[in-house]
């Protein structure tokens, strides 16, 4: 994410010297204030504290289906059983658009906070392979389609700053992800249609 990170987004709040008490963050205003990735780089990286705070458990979803693996083309005159191979990768996405795969900084933080709050893994990239039956009539084709479990977390990072970061002692970071669920099965489905003209053309001769 490129964009600067607006005020009604992006809270700021400043810590006085000697209170615990946040006041919201005006003094020393910044004309520029950092994008949220410059932010979430300074995780454990020049900040006394950054945690991440979820909004609550991971939220579970289903990925769009997809075709894996060869389509199946039946050129005989009988029901053929094709069994299809595949391996097909699930990956996040976040609304940073950077990996959570590192094991330092603000990825770090994140994983640990979910994996604490809610005994929960958090995977950035899932692979499954397997073979699937289909069972193709006479002038059709046959394919294989996926649905991946996934998981959404979503909440925001409290960052303090030894100093003024930007005008501001401590930044609030929101933040939210999608990845593959781990352990979870996906959804298989087998499809079957009559074959288009260039199809039966191009693989039937």
């Amino acid at each position: 994410m490129n964009q600067r990170v607006k005020w009604s987004v992006l809270l700021a709040a400043l810590a006085t010297a000697g209170s615990a008490a946040l006041a919201p963050g005006v003094a020393q205003a910044d004309d520029n204030p950092p994008t949220i990735r410059e932010l979430l780089d300074k995780c454990d990286n020049g900040t006394d504290v950054c945690v991440f705070h979820p909004d609550g458990p991971p939220r579970d979803s289903t990925g769009e289906s997809h075709q894996v693996g060869d389509s199946a083309f039946n050129c005989t005159q009988d029901l053929q059983r094709s069994t299809v191979g595949w391996s097909d990768t699930t990956g996040e996405s976040n609304s940073v658009g950077v990996s959570l795969s590192a094991e330092y900084g603000f990825a770090e933080v994140f994983k640990v906070s979910i994996e604490t709050n809610y005994q929960h893994t958090w995977e950035s990239s899932h692979t499954e392979t397997d073979q699937t039956n289909i069972d193709v009539r006479p002038g059709e084709v046959g394919w294989v389609t996926r649905e991946a479990q996934l998981q959404t977390v979503s909440g925001q990072y409290e960052m303090h700053f030894p100093d003024r970061f930007h005008g501001h002692y401590i930044w609030y970071v929101p933040f939210e992800a999608t990845g593959p669920k781990p352990d979870a099965p996906s959804t298989k489905t087998q499809h079957t249609r009559q074959m288009t003209d260039d199809e039966r053309s191009q693989h039937c001769g």
